[in-house]
């Protein structure tokens, strides 16, 4: 599913038009992109959980070659699904 199916439904549900709605799913997405990238955590009741978590630096291997490559330290996002979800989605 993409944005674009995600406005239509929610357009058709609501009779709102589909701009406004664009408009508001837009945003919606923007403030979560925002508040990731500042390091907060996300929680949406009974969707889950986004939060940025740190990877250590690690060591690595080419898989083709077998060489050994250095893994620099970098940071990630990890979504966990709340119990609702959980329990619905099976």
């Amino acid at each position: 599913m993409r944005k674009r199916d995600i406005v239509l439904k929610i357009s058709q549900n609501t009779q709102i038009k589909q701009v406004v709605v664009k408009d508001v799913v837009q945003r919606t997405l923007d403030t979560i992109f925002e508040a990731l990238k500042s390091g907060k955590r996300i929680e949406l009741r009974n969707f889950g959980v986004f939060q940025v978590k740190k990877r250590k630096k690690r060591i690595g291997r080419n898989p083709k070659t077998g060489e050994v490559v250095p893994v620099p330290e970098r940071r990630t996002v990890v979504f966990k699904p709340g119990l609702e979800m959980k329990k619905n989605i099976k």
